[in-house]
């Protein structure tokens, strides 16, 4: 989706492009680790595409404080919620300006015209760009909004009300997410004559503004210099796109580049030797997982689930792809979250007993495929290594494995359709502090073709968690989350592999860059020296 002024550049070119500018300008240079599969946020899932779109160009009406799990103001400066926990009603910030760019010049502030367009567009199949760009609104669909959310109104220029069908605990926080970005209403009812470019050419209120983009090349941005909350240290902000982690920290060593993601695990030490590299580390909010298609026989028997997970040598993969640099995982949500349920036994390493296992259910000269996603992420520093281990491990039990992959978008995708065969290596990085978030988007009956790659539905873990969404009590909402974390456990229709630590390698020149708890890469705030 390249704008028509091409940006690619390469080699010592690229690094005296970034640096050249006006005097005293300052650049920064983030080496991502991948194209976005577009600009507008609501029709995706990835942290790549959120890195590039939602968390530079755009603002939701509350986002988290930086480097925490905790709601603050944003395009809403206050909100209040009904006693009967169904009537949320946001007071919308006057005076913010949507950007100004080569391709849209706006004429009025934002308001809440912007906020029910850009929801009314997810849920409302009449809307006329709710089929644009192929939008199936994971996770809005995921998350039952569908269901949840019975009418936005507008009060008035600068009140919205959201009225929902039932109580929601975590739809303040759910609101922060990247999906729930707000748009320009404006500015699409002037690309009505080409729906298309409104996804790939973004406006928003954020503080930083598009420049170009060519695809796995570079993207540019510059400081929104209206941004609403004040323009940012950086005048200029830099994706240069680096598939490889190892082509990365040779950028970052050479100051080629100020951050970059995803470092390779045996590079950590040498970085936090290094006096020109800041290492930034915290344990992180995710898990990595293997999904069986569960609507797909024998992956339809969680006998057959529970005895494959037993063929899995989880410490072998710890070892040998997250370097030791993190933990097996046990439950579908990593233990630094509340109602993290440590009572539940981990399905034991045994690969006789799995071989047994698999010979009591019937299954015999099985042959299935394991997904291995072609980028790294927090959860998975290399998926196919992991997907070679697993074939192993497989083999030794008489299971033969195929080892596939497409490039991260066309995964993302085919990976969601109920038809996918075998087993997809993916993980989550929580989007809001909420255990909902894991479990209900990733395994609740409304995510099956979206987000539950397991296409997974269960009507006991479902009630679970859709009651345990509803009611406020925290220690009751725990006792719910726990019990669903059990049928869990039981039904398998994952392998948990592992919990990672997140590590963050920055040029000592970097300030104020803060680690995100939700796996993102913001900004906004940071400075050179």
């Amino acid at each position: 989706m390249p704008l028509k002024k091409s940006l690619l550049l390469g080699g010592s070119l690229f690094a005296a492009a970034v640096v050249a500018g006006p005097v005293m300008a300052k650049t920064l240079v983030y080496c991502s680790e991948g194209s976005p599969e577009g600009f507008t946020p609501s029709l995706y899932t990835a942290g790549t595409t959120f890195d590039a779109s939602s968390r530079q160009i755009y603002n939701k009406l509350v986002e988290f404080k930086p480097g925490t799990t905790e709601v603050a103001p944003a395009l809403a400066e206050k909100w209040e919620i009904s006693e009967d926990g169904k009537e949320y009603t946001f007071h919308l910030r006057k005076g913010v300006k949507f950007q100004t760019t080569k391709w849209f010049t706006p004429t009025r502030d934002f308001n809440a015209d912007d906020v029910i367009f850009s929801f009314d567009r997810q849920g409302n199949k009449e809307n006329p760009y709710h089929n644009v760009s192929g939008g199936t609104y994971e996770y809005y669909n995921s998350m039952g909004m569908p269901e949840l959310i019975d009418a936005i109104e507008k009060v008035d220029d600068y009140t919205v009300k959201f009225k929902l069908t039932r109580p929601e605990a975590p739809m303040v926080a759910n609101l922060a997410m990247d999906f729930a970005s707000i748009q320009s209403a404006e500015y699409a009812d002037a690309m009505m004559s080409n729906k298309n470019a409104f996804d790939q050419k973004p406006v928003g209120t954020g503080p930083f503004q598009l420049v170009g983009y060519q695809k796995d090349a570079l993207i540019r941005y510059k400081a929104n210099p209206e941004y609403w909350n004040g323009k940012a240290p950086i005048d200029n902000l830099v994706f240069a796109i680096t598939p490889d982690a190892a082509v990365r920290y040779q950028k970052l060593s050479a100051g080629e580049c100020h951050v970059m993601a995803y470092p390779n695990p045996a590079d950590l030490e040498s970085m936090s030797k290094d006096p020109e590299i800041t290492l930034l580390q915290q344990e992180g909010l995710n898990v990595g997982y293997m999904a069986y298609n569960t609507q797909q026989a024998p992956f339809d028997n969680p006998a057959v689930r529970k005895a494959l997970n037993m063929a899995i040598n989880k410490q072998a993969i710890l070892d040998a792809v997250f370097q030791g640099v993190g933990e097996t995982a046990k439950n579908p949500i990593p233990p630094t979250m509340w109602s993290y349920n440590d009572e539940i036994v981990d399905d034991p390493y045994d690969p006789e007993a799995s071989k047994a296992a698999l010979e009591a259910a019937g299954v015999k000269d099985l042959k299935m495929k394991i997904w291995a996603m072609p980028v790294q992420r927090p959860y998975n520093p290399n998926a196919r290594r992991m997907a070679e281990l697993l074939q192993a491990d497989f083999a030794k039990v008489g299971v033969d494995v195929e080892i596939v992959t497409y490039e991260w978008g066309e995964y993302l995708k085919r990976s969601s359709s109920e038809k996918r065969d075998g087993a997809v290596l993916l993980g989550w990085t929580g989007d809001n502090g909420d255990p909902d978030n894991f479990l209900s988007v990733l395994l609740s009956c409304d995510g099956v073709g979206g987000s539950n790659r397991a296409q997974w539905c269960n009507d006991e873990f479902n009630d679970l968690v859709v009651k345990a969404k509803e009611v406020s009590d925290v220690d009751e909402r725990t006792r719910l989350y726990e019990e669903a974390q059990v049928v869990f456990k039981r039904e398998a229709p994952w392998a948990t592999i592992a919990h990672s630590l997140v590590s963050e390698p920055i040029s000592v020149r970097v300030e104020n860059y803060k680690i995100d708890p939700f796996g993102g890469h913001y900004f906004y705030g940071v400075d050179l020296k």
